[in-house]
């Protein structure tokens, strides 16, 4: 777990740790609670490193023929 949080920190990792951050202090400004569920969905993203950035989504293109 601790080496989930600690490596492999991307230019987009950090943007969305950014934008749940936002979401979070106009949550506070506003009073809306709306902008919580979306700050912890980018949030929760951050934590565990999931969605599609740098090709994380990206089907492998590995062909294996049976006479090798």
């Amino acid at each position: 777990m601790k080496k989930l949080l600690f490596t492999n920190w991307h230019v987009m990792r950090w943007v969305r740790l950014a934008f749940a951050l936002f979401l979070f202090a106009q949550a506070y400004i506003l009073r809306e609670q709306m902008f919580i569920a979306f700050g912890l969905f980018f949030f929760i993203q951050v934590l565990f490193n999931l969605g599609c950035s740098s090709n994380g989504c990206a089907i492998p293109n590995n062909k294996y023929s049976k006479n090798e």
